[in-house]
């Protein structure tokens, strides 16, 4: 076996590493609010999200494992260095703000790191810059669309219910938090396991080993599946106390239309090919419906230091890409 199939086999092992930590990592989003509303316990719930993160390759398309696999970084410019500089930044920003309980974007940090390997290689004519400018567009756009939708979602539940008991609109949430939640686990796997997908597709793309046309083989989305339900049955339990319990008070008909608005953003940005944050994207949908019961009812020092781990993920990400890269380069 020739040191480069080697490389290649490390690169794909470290890939699925990073698919692995982006399940642990994201397990909140999945499951946050329906831990926090007590509809499931912690056990069974991450096993309700990874089954539905594991099937999800069979209801999208692979337009995400596209645009990272060729629409961040020019593939002609890809070889073992940036994907070893790429997952060594997305795997430590992962973490480390694991450790720390924020809940940052795998997604962003994996963009970041294709950004920083390839600066230090080629400088900014290697970047895509129309993926990039779009990715970076759906930072602000994929949260905002989640906090209109779940609070959209929240007026309209709570007219509908107006006269029912509480008891009553409890005991219907309960069961409607379970379809909302596999929605939202569908939308998760379905956005993140694609962007594994594009970075090992990408590498044996660069390497020769798919032929003349980049695309992704039935393997790849199968193990990239299977990697992140992993992660997701591991949980991420640091996360989901922040989520579940500290950005804002749920109940189960809060998580189902938080979850539900949720996962509308993440089947519409699948569809178009856009690797937005799952992180993102459930947070502003829990501030919306948790803003219906008063401004006091969000914690807004917790939403601000979640916005602040979206400001600095891409760039700390590609800073620990680049010095990655660099040593990498030098080492061998």
């Amino acid at each position: 076996m020739d040191s480069t199939l080697i490389a290649i086999i490390f690169l794909v092992a470290l890939a699925l590493v990073f698919d692995f930590l982006n399940g642990f990592h994201d397990a909140a989003n999945s499951i946050a609010t329906i831990v926090a509303t007590r509809v499931l316990s912690p056990k069974y719930a991450v096993a309700w999200a990874a089954f539905f993160n594991f099937i999800a390759f069979a209801f999208f398309g692979l337009h995400v494992a596209g645009t990272i696999g060729k629409g961040i970084v020019d593939i002609a410019q890809v070889d073992s260095y940036i994907i070893f500089g790429t997952l060594m930044g997305a795997c430590s920003w992962n973490i480390i703000t694991w450790y720390f309980g924020i809940p940052s974007s795998s997604s962003h940090a994996l963009v970041g790191g294709l950004i920083g390997s390839a600066l230090v290689k080629s400088g900014a004519s290697a970047l895509v810059m129309k993926g990039i400018i779009k990715t970076l567009v759906f930072i602000v756009v994929s949260p905002v669309v989640g906090m209109l939708l779940g609070l959209t979602l929240g007026v309209i539940v709570y007219n509908v219910f107006a006269r029912y008991t509480p008891a009553k609109v409890d005991h219907l949430f309960r069961k409607g938090q379970l379809l909302s939640a596999a929605a939202y686990s569908l939308g998760h796997g379905g956005n993140d396991a694609q962007k594994t997908m594009g970075i090992i597709a990408g590498l044996l793309f660069s390497a020769g080993y798919l032929g003349k046309e980049f695309h992704v083989p039935l393997w790849i989305v199968l193990v990239c599946h299977a990697a992140i339900a992993l992660g997701t049955m591991s949980g991420g339990w640091r996360i989901i106390k922040t989520m579940g319990n500290k950005l804002s008070k749920l109940r189960p008909v809060d998580g189902f239309c938080a979850e539900f608005g949720a996962s509308l953003v993440l089947f519409g940005a699948s569809a178009i090919g856009v690797p937005i944050s799952t992180t993102h994207t459930i947070t502003g949908a829990i501030v919306g419906v948790g803003s219906l019961r008063g401004v006091r009812a969000v914690k807004w020092g917790i939403a601000g230091r979640i916005v602040w781990a979206w400001i600095i993920t891409i760039p700390a990400a590609a800073l620990i890409s680049a010095v990655c890269y660099k040593l990498a380069v030098m080492a061998f």
